[in-house]
């Protein structure tokens, strides 16, 4: 008599790429990110995707700003485990942790770590040797915390917590 054979285990996906501690790094990382989860059959423009890419966006805007050590560069790890895909940036600046700021009314920043809150599944913050590094989780389901999250997001703009018509340099939107 022969044992049934095991479940297939799903493939574990991985990049892992280095990228220089400027805004162009974090933008190329963006673009890559995009770029390889559509070479998984994550297509771009599906929520997914589009989530992926802004925390991945935040994430690494954070390093580049807040992360940035002289000489050192940042670290982009995608994981795709089954329906779960995880994000990780790691940089040098243990001491500059991420915080979610409460809301400041017509603020220019401090929104992005409200919006990966609102779409992750989780995120947090895990000290390395040298300096941290930041990780989301995402469901490649439509996940519950996602419409969740979405809906919180909704409320807090028709709430005024957050201002998408404030422009960049200040000035009132015309």
């Amino acid at each position: 008599m022969t044992a049934p054979p095991a479940p297939a285990q799903p493939p574990v996906r991985t990049f892992t790429q280095r990228f220089s501690s400027t805004r162009r790094g974090a933008r190329l990382a963006r673009c890559l990110a995009v770029v390889e989860l559509h070479d998984w059959g994550i297509p771009h423009r599906t929520p997914l995707s589009e989530d992926a890419e802004r925390i991945v966006a935040e994430f690494t805007a954070n390093a580049v700003t807040h992360g940035h050590a002289a000489g050192r560069d940042f670290e982009l790890r995608l994981t795709l485990l089954g329906s779960v895909l995880r994000i990780e940036v790691s940089d040098a600046r243990r001491e500059r942790r991420p915080v979610v700021q409460p809301h400041a009314h017509q603020a220019e920043g401090g929104y992005g770590l409200r919006i990966v809150d609102a779409v992750a599944a989780d995120w947090g913050v895990a000290d390395r040797v040298i300096g941290k590094t930041v990780w989301a989780e995402l469901g490649r389901g439509r996940s519950e915390r996602r419409f969740a999250g979405v809906d919180r997001l909704r409320q807090m703009v028709s709430d005024g917590e957050i201002d998408f018509s404030v422009i960049k340099d200040g000035s009132e939107p015309t």
